[in-house]
């Protein structure tokens, strides 16, 4: 099943609790909540007081996904304010197998991201903590960039490696996603696609997403 996930980087930030509330009426599966700190990558988005708002109006999935320095010192705090899925970086972290452990134990779905330059071998062996990896098909920090084609070569070797080893892993790619490109993630081996502009710029967001979910 294929899921979409709406990065709310791309929204009207003065209406943001409406616009969460518009994609999941318009059928997206997840809200993607891209936190950044202004060091691991040098734009600054929002933290724990925007996302704890949100959940006291949304029922929708909240998939956070940490772009920041040190993310072991403030998991815990984004599980209370509400995150399912948390989604850190191999990059930043010290230890991304205790991270990925300490996700579980807070009751949320581990996930774990990579840049564009990173190979996507270094994550086979955290692949059993994982419920989902996020291949970064951008470089991380700002909406709007073209996907970069050699990125979906990562998403196909892990789709290869999970299914090999029975795994249950969803794949998640960000950066660049619309329904004209859709089609190639998917055949790749992605099934949950981060959609910025794709979706929020949209005339019809519904129409949108379904274009992403049938590509």
């Amino acid at each position: 099943m294929i899921y979409v996930s709406p990065s709310v980087l791309a929204c009207d930030f003065s209406k943001l609790g409406e616009e969460v509330a518009g994609i999941e009426r318009a059928g997206a599966d997840m809200a993607h909540l891209d936190v950044m700190d202004g060091m691991f990558v040098t734009n600054i988005s929002f933290g724990f007081p925007i996302i704890e708002s949100l959940r006291k109006t949304s029922s929708i999935v909240f998939d956070v996904h940490l772009m920041i320095e040190a993310p072991e010192r403030y998991v815990s705090r984004f599980a209370d304010a509400g995150a399912d899925i948390i989604t850190f970086h191999y990059e930043a972290a010290s230890d991304p197998a205790a991270l990925l452990a300490k996700i579980r134990e807070l009751g949320k779905k581990a996930s774990i991201s990579i840049k564009p330059a990173t190979p996507a071998e270094v994550l086979y062996p955290l692949l059993p903590l994982c419920d989902m990896v996020l291949v970064m098909t951008v470089e991380p920090g700002y909406g709007g960039q073209a996907l970069i084609p050699e990125t979906l070569d990562k998403v196909k070797a892990l789709r290869e490696e999970i299914t090999r080893r029975g795994l249950n892993v969803d794949i998640q790619v960000d950066g660049g996603i619309h329904a004209g490109n859709a089609k190639d993630a998917i055949s790749a081996g992605a099934n949950v696609l981060v959609a910025g502009s794709a979706v929020f710029r949209a005339e019809d967001r519904a129409a949108a997403i379904r274009a992403l979910k049938e590509a």
